[in-house]
C-alpha cells in the first residue's frame, strides 16, 4: 500500500501497474499482491480504507475536544476541522502525504458529487456524519440544495489545495505552512458563510 501511494503520487494512477507497485514494494512473488488484494482496485480500496480510518480517528478527536472546551461551536471550527485532519496525520507522516497527492485530486475531478466521494475517501465515518451535522445546523441561511452545492465546492477546494500544496518543496517547513491552513480556513469559511444572491435563488427555481 505505501508502494502504491508512492507512485501514484509521483506518476498518477493511469501509470502505475501492479507490477510497478510489487517492484517498487520490494516483493519477490507478484502474486502475493493478488492473494491478498485480488487486483489493483483492491489494493487501493484498502488503501482509502487504511487513510480513512486515520482520518476519522483524529477528526473525532477535534470534535470531542470542541464539545469539552464548551465554547460556541463556530463555522470556522468546523472549516478547521474539515482539513485540520488530513493535515495534521500528512505533517507528521510522509507516506500519509504521499496518500493526499497520490488520491486528493480524485476528488477534484469527480463527475459525481465530491461530498459523496470524499465520505469514501476520508470524510466518513460517525466523526465525518458528525461534522456534517454540525456544519449543517451552523448554516442555516443555506437551503439543502444549496447546501449541498456549497459544500461540494468546499472539498473540491480543500482537496485541490491540498494535493497542490504537498507537491511542493519542504511544505513543513518555516511559516508558510501556517499561512497556507490559516488562508484554506479562511477561503471555506468565506465560500460558505457567503449570502445566497438573487441571482443564486433565480437559477434555483430553474432547476
Amino acid at each position: 500500500m505505501d508502494a502504491a501511494e508512492k507512485l501514484i503520487a509521483q506518476h498518477g494512477a493511469h501509470h502505475v501497474t501492479l507490477k510497478n507497485i510489487v517492484t517498487e514494494a520490494g516483493q519477490k512473488n507478484p502474486s502475493a499482491l493478488q492473494y491478498h488484494f485480488q487486483n489493483l482496485q483492491g489494493l487501493l480500496d484498502a488503501t482509502h480504507t487504511r487513510r480513512s480510518k486515520q482520518a476519522q480517528i483524529k477528526r473525532a478527536e477535534m470534535i470531542a475536544e470542541l464539545e469539552r472546551s464548551k465554547r460556541v461551536t463556530k463555522l470556522r471550527n468546523l472549516c478547521e476541522i474539515m482539513i485540520l485532519p488530513s493535515f495534521l496525520l500528512a505533517r507528521s507522516d510522509i507516506k500519509y502525504r504521499n496518500y493526499i497527492m497520490a488520491f486528493s485530486f480524485d476528488i477534484v475531478t469527480s463527475r459525481d458529487s465530491a461530498l459523496d466521494k470524499a465520505t469514501k475517501i476520508g470524510g466518513g465515518g460517525e466523526s465525518g456524519a458528525q461534522l456534517g451535522a454540525l456544519l449543517r445546523k451552523t448554516l442555516p441561511h443555506l437551503d439543502e440544495k444549496t447546501y449541498r452545492a456549497r459544500m461540494d465546492l468546499a472539498v473540491r477546494t480543500c482537496s485541490a489545495a491540498m494535493g497542490s500544496y504537498f507537491q511542493q518543496k519542504s511544505p513543513m517547513k518555516g511559516p508558510k505552512a501556517e499561512f497556507f491552513l490559516t488562508n484554506v480556513v479562511d477561503s471555506l469559511e468565506g465560500m460558505l458563510s457567503a449570502p445566497v444572491s438573487k441571482q443564486t435563488n433565480d437559477a434555483l427555481k430553474q432547476l
